[in-house]
């Protein structure tokens, strides 16, 4: 049986004279408890997938070959079981996750079972969520990637933050910055509320391309309008018939997720 102190470590409970808050506040820890902690069983989950398809495929001659067997057939056998869920480019990212993250299941379950873990899944701390998990795979430079890491996990990023923050270049441009500063308060503010639509910028920006200046320093605005200046011209170069579709397109393949710029020949439709 849990005893009541450590109930209280799980939810929070109060007695304020107000029974509406109180009562609020009961619900709303409960939820968030409820939440981290299904979510961190969800990682759990995911990684020791992407670790037995790991261990499968070591063991074809061709692992690449082998390995899309597996997945392929790993996909169909548990989707005809459990219904949707279960793509190939969701066991995919299992894997990847697996590969890239191959120490957070003793901290996912640390998470689980440590009472001074409740408090930081009460707080809305704790190890990052499956999703924060997916995005990171997007980037490939391990010490970017272990950066945005630990800033999720001590800023408390939300995932839209987070993609936010990768998809613009935030960690490369902090680091080259002559005012880091003021380009952590351009994040947070744009970060502070997610009524506007976001802008992203999913590739790396060359300096010379953008003609940045050394002294710059780095403002995602500046960045964005660097773009936006340079993109007519480079339409124009590509001949006539071009016209520029979106600043951001979300593109699903089976293995990745992507976000782009798009621009389709107005004759034969290719998208680039």
């Amino acid at each position: 049986m849990i005893k009541t102190d450590e109930m209280n470590t799980i939810i929070r409970y109060e007695n304020t004279n107000n029974l509406v808050k109180d009562v609020c506040t009961i619900i709303d820890e409960a939820k968030q408890f409820a939440y981290q902690t299904v979510d961190t069983t969800l990682v759990l989950r995911n990684w020791y997938i992407g670790k037995r398809i790991d261990e499968e495929v070591l063991e074809g001659k061709d692992r690449a070959k082998y390995g899309a067997e597996v997945v392929d057939k790993l996909s169909k056998e548990l989707t005809g079981i459990y219904g949707k869920g279960y793509s190939k480019r969701i066991l995919y990212q299992c894997l990847k996750v697996y590969r890239m993250f191959p120490g957070i299941v003793n901290e996912a379950r640390s998470q689980l079972l440590s009472n001074e873990k409740m408090n930081e899944a009460r707080s809305q701390t704790g190890i990052p969520s499956w999703t924060h998990y997916r995005i990171l795979t997007q980037v490939e430079d391990t010490t970017a990637r272990k950066w945005y890491e630990k800033e999720a996990y001590k800023q408390v990023w939300s995932t839209t933050t987070l993609q936010r923050n990768v998809s613009s270049q935030y960690y490369y441009r902090i680091l080259k910055s002559q005012d880091k500063q003021a380009v952590e308060d351009e994040m947070k503010k744009l970060t502070s509320s997610y009524q506007n639509k976001l802008e992203f910028i999913k590739s790396p920006v060359i300096a010379e391309f953008l003609g940045m200046q050394q002294d710059t320093s780095y403002l995602e605005s500046d960045l964005e309008q660097s773009i936006i200046d340079n993109l007519q011209k480079f339409l124009m170069e590509l001949g006539k018939g071009y016209a520029f579709v979106a600043r951001q397109q979300h593109i699903h393949t089976e293995k990745e997720d992507y976000t782009s710029r798009c621009w389709t020949d107005g004759y034969v439709y290719p998208y680039v």
